[in-house]
Protein backbone atom coordinates (compact mmCIF):
# COMPACT_ATOMS: atom_id res chain seq x y z
CA UNK A 1 0.00 0.00 0.00
CA UNK A 2 2.59 2.45 0.99
CA UNK A 3 4.37 1.85 -3.14
CA UNK A 4 1.31 2.67 -4.12
CA UNK A 5 0.60 6.01 -1.78
CA UNK A 6 4.28 7.00 -3.15
CA UNK A 7 3.52 5.92 -6.79
CA UNK A 8 0.61 7.87 -6.95
CA UNK A 9 2.28 11.15 -5.36
CA UNK A 10 4.72 11.35 -7.87
CA UNK A 11 2.56 10.11 -10.93
CA UNK A 12 0.56 13.42 -9.49
CA UNK A 13 3.31 15.48 -9.39
CA UNK A 14 5.38 14.73 -12.59
CA UNK A 15 2.05 15.13 -13.99
CA UNK A 16 1.38 18.72 -13.07
CA UNK A 17 4.86 19.85 -14.10
CA UNK A 18 4.93 18.15 -17.63
CA UNK A 19 1.79 19.93 -18.57
CA UNK A 20 2.79 23.11 -17.18
CA UNK A 21 6.00 23.19 -18.80
CA UNK A 22 4.70 22.35 -22.01
CA UNK A 23 1.76 25.01 -21.78
CA UNK A 24 5.68 26.93 -21.63
CA UNK A 25 5.81 25.85 -25.45
CA UNK A 26 2.70 25.89 -26.39
CA UNK A 27 1.70 29.18 -25.20
CA UNK A 28 4.42 31.63 -26.86
CA UNK A 29 4.22 29.23 -30.09
CA UNK A 30 0.36 30.11 -30.14
CA UNK A 31 1.14 33.93 -29.85
CA UNK A 32 3.88 33.79 -31.88
CA UNK A 33 1.00 32.13 -34.79
CA UNK A 34 3.14 28.73 -34.84
CA UNK A 35 1.35 25.97 -35.55
CA UNK A 36 1.55 23.43 -32.46
CA UNK A 37 0.15 19.90 -34.52
CA UNK A 38 0.24 17.62 -30.77
CA UNK A 39 -0.06 18.24 -26.92
CA UNK A 40 0.72 15.34 -24.95
CA UNK A 41 0.67 14.06 -21.10
CA UNK A 42 3.74 11.02 -21.79
CA UNK A 43 4.76 9.50 -24.75
CA UNK A 44 2.52 7.95 -27.37
CA UNK A 45 5.17 5.36 -29.20
CA UNK A 46 2.54 3.58 -31.36
CA UNK A 47 -0.69 4.15 -29.73
CA UNK A 48 -2.21 6.96 -27.31
CA UNK A 49 -4.56 6.02 -24.03
CA UNK A 50 -6.59 9.31 -24.78
CA UNK A 51 -6.51 11.75 -27.39
CA UNK A 52 -8.76 14.75 -28.88
CA UNK A 53 -8.21 16.77 -31.56
CA UNK A 54 -9.11 20.62 -30.96
CA UNK A 55 -8.74 23.46 -33.79
CA UNK A 56 -4.77 22.70 -34.91
CA UNK A 57 -3.83 20.91 -32.29
CA UNK A 58 -4.62 16.74 -31.16
CA UNK A 59 -4.32 16.48 -27.13
CA UNK A 60 -3.84 13.26 -25.56
CA UNK A 61 -2.59 11.14 -22.69
CA UNK A 62 0.04 8.61 -24.05
CA UNK A 63 0.95 4.84 -22.41
CA UNK A 64 5.18 5.50 -21.41
CA UNK A 65 5.15 7.88 -18.04
CA UNK A 66 8.58 9.09 -19.28
CA UNK A 67 7.76 13.01 -19.61
CA UNK A 68 5.16 14.65 -22.52
CA UNK A 69 5.99 17.24 -25.74
CA UNK A 70 4.04 19.39 -27.73
CA UNK A 71 4.97 18.83 -31.61
CA UNK A 72 5.34 22.28 -33.20
CA UNK A 73 5.49 22.13 -37.15
CA UNK A 74 8.46 22.88 -39.02
CA UNK A 75 10.54 21.86 -35.85
CA UNK A 76 13.24 18.97 -35.38
CA UNK A 77 12.00 17.23 -32.30
CA UNK A 78 11.32 14.01 -30.28
CA UNK A 79 8.68 12.84 -33.75
CA UNK A 80 11.91 12.89 -35.93
CA UNK A 81 9.68 14.14 -38.82
CA UNK A 82 11.66 14.79 -41.47
CA UNK A 83 9.30 14.18 -44.02
CA UNK A 84 7.84 17.74 -43.06
CA UNK A 85 10.95 19.26 -43.11
CA UNK A 86 12.00 18.33 -46.60
CA UNK A 87 9.17 20.10 -47.49
CA UNK A 88 9.26 24.00 -48.10
CA UNK A 89 8.40 26.09 -44.65
CA UNK A 90 5.06 27.58 -44.81
CA UNK A 91 4.55 30.27 -42.83
CA UNK A 92 2.64 28.86 -39.74
CA UNK A 93 5.84 26.52 -38.84
CA UNK A 94 8.53 26.98 -36.33
CA UNK A 95 11.45 27.34 -38.83
CA UNK A 96 9.82 30.45 -40.39
CA UNK A 97 9.89 32.09 -37.56
CA UNK A 98 12.34 34.76 -36.61
CA UNK A 99 15.33 33.52 -34.09
CA UNK A 100 14.47 35.52 -31.22
CA UNK A 101 10.72 33.97 -31.38
CA UNK A 102 12.10 30.69 -31.92
CA UNK A 103 14.22 31.20 -28.62
CA UNK A 104 11.19 32.11 -26.70
CA UNK A 105 9.29 29.26 -27.69
CA UNK A 106 12.05 26.92 -26.54
CA UNK A 107 13.11 28.34 -23.03
CA UNK A 108 9.11 28.94 -22.09
CA UNK A 109 8.76 25.93 -20.52
CA UNK A 110 12.34 26.33 -18.59
CA UNK A 111 11.56 29.71 -17.30
CA UNK A 112 7.74 28.26 -16.69
CA UNK A 113 9.27 25.23 -14.07
CA UNK A 114 11.07 27.92 -12.38
CA UNK A 115 8.71 30.23 -11.74
CA UNK A 116 5.52 27.43 -10.68
CA UNK A 117 8.68 26.14 -8.54
CA UNK A 118 8.82 30.07 -7.14
CA UNK A 119 4.68 30.46 -6.86
CA UNK A 120 4.58 27.06 -4.95
CA UNK A 121 6.99 28.05 -2.57
CA UNK A 122 5.23 30.90 -1.62
CA UNK A 123 1.73 28.80 -1.29
CA UNK A 124 3.19 26.72 0.96
CA UNK A 125 5.16 29.73 3.27
CA UNK A 126 1.83 30.93 3.44
CA UNK A 127 -0.02 27.98 4.12
CA UNK A 128 1.87 26.16 6.42
CA UNK A 129 4.72 28.48 7.47
CA UNK A 130 8.55 27.42 8.18
CA UNK A 131 10.36 25.43 11.01
CA UNK A 132 13.07 26.67 12.40
CA UNK A 133 15.52 25.78 15.53
CA UNK A 134 18.11 28.52 16.56
CA UNK A 135 21.38 26.71 17.36
CA UNK A 136 21.59 28.96 20.49
CA UNK A 137 18.59 27.37 21.80
CA UNK A 138 19.69 23.75 22.12
CA UNK A 139 20.50 22.82 25.10
CA UNK A 140 22.30 19.19 24.36
CA UNK A 141 24.00 20.74 21.26
CA UNK A 142 23.96 18.67 17.82
CA UNK A 143 25.12 15.52 16.78
CA UNK A 144 27.99 15.56 14.31
CA UNK A 145 29.31 13.08 12.23
CA UNK A 146 32.13 11.46 13.96
CA UNK A 147 34.61 12.65 10.70
CA UNK A 148 34.35 15.97 12.02
CA UNK A 149 36.40 15.41 14.83
CA UNK A 150 39.40 15.90 13.19
CA UNK A 151 38.82 19.40 12.95
CA UNK A 152 37.75 19.77 16.23
CA UNK A 153 33.90 20.06 16.36
CA UNK A 154 32.31 16.65 17.63
CA UNK A 155 28.55 15.90 19.26
CA UNK A 156 27.55 18.19 21.83
CA UNK A 157 28.75 21.45 20.63
CA UNK A 158 26.86 24.19 19.06
CA UNK A 159 27.56 25.96 15.76
CA UNK A 160 26.11 29.13 15.99
CA UNK A 161 27.27 30.66 12.90
CA UNK A 162 28.32 29.89 9.44
CA UNK A 163 30.47 32.15 7.20
CA UNK A 164 29.17 34.90 9.74
CA UNK A 165 25.38 33.80 9.50
CA UNK A 166 23.01 32.92 12.26
CA UNK A 167 22.12 29.40 12.36
CA UNK A 168 18.06 29.19 12.06
CA UNK A 169 18.15 25.36 11.13
CA UNK A 170 20.82 22.72 11.11
CA UNK A 171 20.05 21.50 7.95
CA UNK A 172 21.60 24.91 6.47
CA UNK A 173 24.93 23.91 7.91
CA UNK A 174 24.67 20.78 5.94
CA UNK A 175 23.93 22.44 2.80
CA UNK A 176 26.43 25.05 3.84
CA UNK A 177 28.82 22.45 3.99
CA UNK A 178 28.41 20.49 0.96
CA UNK A 179 27.04 22.60 -1.35
CA UNK A 180 27.20 26.40 -0.83
CA UNK A 181 31.06 26.82 -0.48
CA UNK A 182 30.77 27.98 3.31
CA UNK A 183 33.78 27.13 5.54
CA UNK A 184 34.15 29.75 8.72
CA UNK A 185 32.19 28.37 11.49
CA UNK A 186 31.22 29.90 14.71
CA UNK A 187 31.51 26.66 17.46
CA UNK A 188 30.15 26.54 21.10
CA UNK A 189 31.90 23.59 22.58
CA UNK A 190 30.17 21.49 25.37
CA UNK A 191 32.44 23.54 27.65
CA UNK A 192 31.09 26.99 26.32
CA UNK A 193 33.58 27.64 25.34
CA UNK A 194 33.46 29.52 21.45
CA UNK A 195 35.85 29.43 18.43
CA UNK A 196 35.84 30.33 14.74
CA UNK A 197 36.81 27.39 12.77
CA UNK A 198 37.55 27.70 9.06
CA UNK A 199 37.76 24.05 7.10
CA UNK A 200 39.75 23.23 4.02
CA UNK A 201 38.69 24.11 0.67
CA UNK A 202 37.73 20.95 -0.38
CA UNK A 203 35.54 19.33 2.56
CA UNK A 204 32.59 19.20 0.22
CA UNK A 205 34.29 16.09 -1.34
CA UNK A 206 35.67 14.69 1.76
CA UNK A 207 32.25 14.95 3.13
CA UNK A 208 30.76 13.13 0.30
CA UNK A 209 33.53 10.77 -0.31
CA UNK A 210 33.35 9.82 3.62
CA UNK A 211 29.63 9.68 3.67
CA UNK A 212 29.55 11.83 6.09
CA UNK A 213 26.06 13.98 5.58
CA UNK A 214 23.84 14.71 7.04
CA UNK A 215 26.81 16.30 9.26
CA UNK A 216 24.65 17.88 11.84
CA UNK A 217 21.78 16.88 13.27
CA UNK A 218 19.44 17.09 16.67
CA UNK A 219 20.68 14.65 19.45
CA UNK A 220 18.48 12.04 20.53
CA UNK A 221 18.95 8.93 23.30
CA UNK A 222 17.72 6.02 21.30
CA UNK A 223 20.05 3.54 22.84
CA UNK A 224 18.29 0.66 23.29
CA UNK A 225 17.48 -1.95 20.60
CA UNK A 226 14.76 -2.75 18.47
CA UNK A 227 15.49 -4.79 15.65
CA UNK A 228 18.77 -7.04 14.73
CA UNK A 229 19.25 -6.41 11.48
CA UNK A 230 21.55 -7.25 8.66
CA UNK A 231 24.96 -5.11 7.32
CA UNK A 232 26.08 -7.38 4.74
CA UNK A 233 23.93 -9.29 1.55
CA UNK A 234 24.73 -13.00 0.98
CA UNK A 235 22.89 -14.10 -2.52
CA UNK A 236 23.49 -17.76 -1.22
CA UNK A 237 21.27 -17.65 1.39
CA UNK A 238 19.44 -14.54 0.07
CA UNK A 239 19.56 -12.33 2.65
CA UNK A 240 19.82 -9.05 1.67
CA UNK A 241 21.56 -5.52 3.46
CA UNK A 242 19.00 -3.70 6.11
CA UNK A 243 16.98 -6.88 6.58
CA UNK A 244 15.27 -6.85 9.63
CA UNK A 245 15.46 -10.40 11.52
CA UNK A 246 12.16 -10.85 13.21
CA UNK A 247 12.26 -14.81 13.97
CA UNK A 248 14.20 -17.57 13.73
CA UNK A 249 12.46 -21.24 13.88
CA UNK A 250 9.49 -19.59 15.07
CA UNK A 251 11.39 -17.59 18.41
CA UNK A 252 12.04 -14.04 18.31
CA UNK A 253 15.72 -13.01 18.45
CA UNK A 254 15.77 -12.62 21.80
CA UNK A 255 14.91 -16.33 22.57
CA UNK A 256 16.99 -17.84 20.32
CA UNK A 257 20.38 -19.68 21.21
CA UNK A 258 23.56 -18.60 18.99
CA UNK A 259 24.96 -21.44 19.54
CA UNK A 260 22.06 -23.94 19.17
CA UNK A 261 21.69 -22.92 15.77
CA UNK A 262 24.66 -24.77 14.30
CA UNK A 263 23.39 -28.38 15.61
CA UNK A 264 20.28 -27.75 13.29
CA UNK A 265 20.25 -29.28 9.67
CA UNK A 266 17.87 -26.30 8.66
CA UNK A 267 16.51 -23.69 9.94
CA UNK A 268 13.74 -20.79 8.84
CA UNK A 269 14.61 -17.16 9.17
CA UNK A 270 11.57 -14.26 8.83
CA UNK A 271 12.96 -10.81 7.87
CA UNK A 272 11.33 -8.24 7.42
CA UNK A 273 12.31 -6.48 4.00
CA UNK A 274 10.62 -3.01 3.53
CA UNK A 275 6.92 -3.47 4.00
CA UNK A 276 7.55 -7.20 3.14
CA UNK A 277 8.18 -9.93 5.08
CA UNK A 278 9.81 -13.24 3.70
CA UNK A 279 10.75 -16.77 4.89
CA UNK A 280 14.36 -17.82 3.96
CA UNK A 281 15.56 -21.85 4.82
CA UNK A 282 18.97 -21.64 6.21
CA UNK A 283 20.92 -24.81 5.89
CA UNK A 284 23.00 -25.58 9.18
CA UNK A 285 25.96 -25.32 7.27
CA UNK A 286 24.82 -21.82 5.46
CA UNK A 287 24.86 -20.55 9.37
CA UNK A 288 27.79 -18.58 9.46
CA UNK A 289 26.80 -16.34 6.47
CA UNK A 290 23.62 -15.84 8.82
CA UNK A 291 26.21 -14.56 11.08
CA UNK A 292 28.82 -13.27 9.15
CA UNK A 293 25.94 -11.23 7.58
CA UNK A 294 24.02 -9.58 11.03
CA UNK A 295 27.40 -9.49 13.40
CA UNK A 296 24.45 -8.54 16.52
CA UNK A 297 23.00 -11.67 16.02
CA UNK A 298 26.34 -13.26 16.08
CA UNK A 299 27.49 -11.34 19.03
CA UNK A 300 24.39 -12.21 20.67
CA UNK A 301 22.84 -8.77 21.30
CA UNK A 302 18.66 -9.15 22.18
CA UNK A 303 15.58 -6.70 21.54
CA UNK A 304 15.55 -5.12 24.69
CA UNK A 305 19.24 -4.20 25.13
CA UNK A 306 20.19 -1.06 26.54
CA UNK A 307 23.84 0.00 25.44
CA UNK A 308 26.03 0.89 28.21
CA UNK A 309 29.33 1.25 26.46
CA UNK A 310 31.02 -0.02 23.63
CA UNK A 311 34.79 -0.34 23.40
CA UNK A 312 35.06 1.20 26.72
CA UNK A 313 33.42 4.26 25.68
CA UNK A 314 30.06 5.24 27.98
CA UNK A 315 27.36 5.64 25.97
CA UNK A 316 24.58 8.37 26.94
CA UNK A 317 23.08 9.17 22.71
CA UNK A 318 22.72 7.57 20.09
CA UNK A 319 25.58 9.71 18.52
CA UNK A 320 27.83 7.80 20.86
CA UNK A 321 27.27 4.74 19.48
CA UNK A 322 27.94 5.81 16.21
CA UNK A 323 30.90 7.71 16.78
CA UNK A 324 32.43 4.81 19.03
CA UNK A 325 31.74 2.20 15.70
CA UNK A 326 32.68 4.64 13.51
CA UNK A 327 36.00 5.00 15.04
CA UNK A 328 36.57 0.61 15.24
CA UNK A 329 35.74 0.21 11.81
CA UNK A 330 36.62 -3.57 10.80
CA UNK A 331 37.89 -4.29 14.15
CA UNK A 332 36.18 -6.51 17.30
CA UNK A 333 35.41 -4.77 20.03
CA UNK A 334 33.44 -5.34 23.49
CA UNK A 335 30.27 -3.85 24.37
CA UNK A 336 27.99 -4.15 27.54
CA UNK A 337 24.43 -3.55 27.54
CA UNK A 338 21.27 -3.68 30.25
CA UNK A 339 19.48 -6.29 29.41
CA UNK A 340 16.65 -6.25 32.20
CA UNK A 341 18.28 -5.86 35.46
CA UNK A 342 21.71 -7.45 34.18
CA UNK A 343 24.52 -6.29 32.97
CA UNK A 344 25.57 -8.26 30.13
CA UNK A 345 29.39 -8.38 28.48
CA UNK A 346 29.18 -8.45 24.33
CA UNK A 347 31.82 -9.05 21.70
CA UNK A 348 30.97 -8.00 18.04
CA UNK A 349 33.08 -7.54 15.01
CA UNK A 350 32.06 -4.09 13.49
CA UNK A 351 31.48 -3.95 9.80
CA UNK A 352 34.35 -1.71 7.53
CA UNK A 353 30.69 0.83 7.45
CA UNK A 354 31.40 1.71 10.99
CA UNK A 355 28.04 -0.76 11.70
CA UNK A 356 26.45 -4.20 13.98
CA UNK A 357 23.56 -4.26 12.88
CA UNK A 358 20.55 -2.98 14.50
CA UNK A 359 17.71 -0.44 14.57
CA UNK A 360 17.20 1.42 18.04
CA UNK A 361 13.88 2.22 19.81
CA UNK A 362 12.63 5.70 18.65
CA UNK A 363 13.18 8.81 20.64
CA UNK A 364 11.87 11.92 20.20
CA UNK A 365 15.04 14.48 19.80
CA UNK A 366 16.17 16.23 23.21
CA UNK A 367 15.76 19.51 22.52
CA UNK A 368 12.52 19.16 19.76
CA UNK A 369 10.86 21.87 21.81
CA UNK A 370 12.94 24.27 20.34
CA UNK A 371 11.55 23.70 17.09
CA UNK A 372 9.47 27.19 16.25
CA UNK A 373 6.78 27.14 12.85
CA UNK A 374 7.22 31.02 11.79
CA UNK A 375 3.99 31.73 10.32
CA UNK A 376 4.38 34.62 7.19
CA UNK A 377 2.03 37.06 5.64
CA UNK A 378 1.43 36.91 2.12
CA UNK A 379 4.38 39.91 1.39
CA UNK A 380 6.64 38.40 3.55
CA UNK A 381 6.06 34.63 1.54
CA UNK A 382 6.87 36.35 -1.30
CA UNK A 383 10.21 37.23 -0.65
CA UNK A 384 10.54 33.78 1.59
CA UNK A 385 9.43 31.55 -1.56
CA UNK A 386 11.91 33.52 -4.24
CA UNK A 387 14.72 33.01 -1.98
CA UNK A 388 14.14 29.59 -1.53
CA UNK A 389 13.53 28.91 -5.34
CA UNK A 390 16.47 30.47 -5.76
CA UNK A 391 19.02 28.36 -3.22
CA UNK A 392 17.03 25.33 -4.72
CA UNK A 393 18.08 25.97 -7.77
CA UNK A 394 21.75 27.07 -6.78
CA UNK A 395 22.07 23.96 -4.65
CA UNK A 396 20.96 21.74 -7.01
CA UNK A 397 23.59 23.11 -9.81
CA UNK A 398 26.21 22.89 -7.04
CA UNK A 399 25.40 19.54 -6.67
CA UNK A 400 26.13 18.33 -9.92
CA UNK A 401 30.25 18.61 -9.33
CA UNK A 402 29.81 15.19 -7.49
CA UNK A 403 28.50 13.33 -10.22
CA UNK A 404 31.91 13.48 -11.82
CA UNK A 405 33.18 10.90 -8.97
CA UNK A 406 33.07 7.63 -8.54
CA UNK A 407 30.54 7.82 -5.73
CA UNK A 408 28.71 10.37 -7.59
CA UNK A 409 28.07 8.37 -10.56
CA UNK A 410 26.52 4.95 -8.33
CA UNK A 411 24.32 7.02 -6.62
CA UNK A 412 22.21 8.31 -9.29
CA UNK A 413 18.76 7.68 -8.96
CA UNK A 414 15.86 7.14 -11.43
CA UNK A 415 12.00 7.03 -10.86
CA UNK A 416 12.72 5.13 -7.39
CA UNK A 417 14.66 7.75 -5.98
CA UNK A 418 11.86 10.24 -6.75
CA UNK A 419 8.98 8.55 -5.41
CA UNK A 420 11.26 8.08 -2.04
CA UNK A 421 10.78 11.58 -1.42
CA UNK A 422 7.35 11.37 -0.94
CA UNK A 423 5.92 10.09 2.62
CA UNK A 424 4.22 6.87 2.73
CA UNK A 425 1.32 8.38 4.54
CA UNK A 426 -0.14 11.68 2.53
CA UNK A 427 0.57 14.96 3.11
CA UNK A 428 -0.15 17.89 1.26
CA UNK A 429 3.22 19.98 2.55
CA UNK A 430 5.44 17.47 1.51
CA UNK A 431 3.90 16.93 -1.46
CA UNK A 432 3.99 20.45 -2.26
CA UNK A 433 7.65 21.20 -1.23
CA UNK A 434 8.97 17.79 -3.08
CA UNK A 435 6.70 19.32 -6.45
CA UNK A 436 8.29 22.32 -6.32
CA UNK A 437 12.02 21.16 -5.84
CA UNK A 438 11.26 18.56 -8.77
CA UNK A 439 9.96 21.60 -10.80
CA UNK A 440 13.71 23.46 -10.00
CA UNK A 441 14.82 20.41 -10.91
CA UNK A 442 13.11 19.87 -14.10
CA UNK A 443 13.90 23.67 -14.76
CA UNK A 444 17.80 22.88 -14.47
CA UNK A 445 18.00 19.78 -16.20
CA UNK A 446 15.96 21.01 -19.17
CA UNK A 447 18.71 24.41 -19.90
CA UNK A 448 21.57 21.46 -19.58
CA UNK A 449 23.28 22.18 -23.56
CA UNK A 450 22.64 18.29 -24.31
CA UNK A 451 20.52 18.29 -27.90
CA UNK A 452 16.95 16.59 -27.57
CA UNK A 453 16.72 18.82 -24.72
CA UNK A 454 15.69 22.09 -24.86
CA UNK A 455 18.78 23.65 -23.64
CA UNK A 456 19.98 22.13 -26.76
CA UNK A 457 18.03 23.52 -29.15
CA UNK A 458 18.84 26.87 -27.34
CA UNK A 459 22.29 26.11 -28.12
CA UNK A 460 22.06 26.16 -32.28
CA UNK A 461 20.06 29.23 -31.97
CA UNK A 462 21.93 31.37 -30.32
CA UNK A 463 24.95 29.72 -32.67
CA UNK A 464 22.29 31.36 -35.67
CA UNK A 465 21.52 34.36 -33.89
CA UNK A 466 25.68 35.21 -33.37
CA UNK A 467 26.83 33.80 -36.93
CA UNK A 468 23.66 35.04 -38.83
CA UNK A 469 23.60 31.42 -40.53
CA UNK A 470 20.99 28.69 -39.47
CA UNK A 471 22.49 25.23 -38.59
CA UNK A 472 22.22 22.59 -41.84
CA UNK A 473 18.96 20.22 -40.24
CA UNK A 474 21.08 17.46 -41.10
CA UNK A 475 23.13 18.50 -37.88
CA UNK A 476 20.05 19.04 -35.85
CA UNK A 477 18.74 15.50 -36.99
CA UNK A 478 21.86 13.51 -36.07
CA UNK A 479 21.98 16.03 -32.67
CA UNK A 480 18.52 15.20 -31.91
CA UNK A 481 19.49 11.45 -31.92
CA UNK A 482 22.79 11.56 -30.48
CA UNK A 483 20.81 13.62 -27.48
CA UNK A 484 17.69 10.91 -27.12
CA UNK A 485 20.10 7.96 -27.17
CA UNK A 486 22.26 9.66 -24.58
CA UNK A 487 18.90 10.67 -22.18
CA UNK A 488 17.56 7.19 -22.56
CA UNK A 489 21.08 5.50 -21.61
CA UNK A 490 21.00 7.52 -18.28
CA UNK A 491 17.10 6.87 -17.48
CA UNK A 492 18.21 3.07 -18.09
CA UNK A 493 21.50 3.50 -15.65
CA UNK A 494 19.80 5.45 -13.02
CA UNK A 495 16.52 3.54 -12.91
CA UNK A 496 19.08 0.42 -13.47
CA UNK A 497 20.37 1.73 -10.27
CA UNK A 498 17.42 1.90 -8.17
CA UNK A 499 16.85 -1.76 -9.14
CA UNK A 500 20.06 -2.64 -8.26
CA UNK A 501 19.62 -1.01 -4.58
CA UNK A 502 16.58 -2.37 -4.11
CA UNK A 503 17.61 -5.94 -5.22
CA UNK A 504 20.81 -5.51 -2.73
CA UNK A 505 18.87 -3.83 -0.24
CA UNK A 506 21.12 -0.88 -0.50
Amino acid sequence: MDFWIKAAQLILSLSILIVLHEFGHFIPARIFKTRVEKFYLFFDYKFSLLKKKIGETTWGIGWIPLGGYVKIAGMIDESMDTEQMSKPAEPWEFRSKPAWQRLIIMIGGVVVNVIVGVLIYIFVFYTWGEDQIKSTDLKAGMTVHPYMEKYGIQSGDNILEIDGMAVMNYNDINAGLLLRGQRNLKVQHADGKIETITLPEDIDYKLFTEGAFPTVGLRHKSTTIQHISTVYEDELIGIKKQDVILEIDGKPTKDVEVSELRKKQEYLVKVQRGKEEIELPIAGNETTALLNAAPSLKAGFQEGDKLLTIADKKIEFFDDIVGSLYHNKGKKVTASVLRDKDTVQLTVQVSMLGSIGFAPVGETPIDIESVKNIHYSFSESIGKGAQKGYQTLSDYASQMKFLFTKKGVGSMGGFGALGNMFPSAWNWEIFWMNTALISIILAFMNILPIPALDGGHVVFLLYEMITGKEAPQKVLEYAQYIGFFLILALVIYANGNDLFKWFTGG
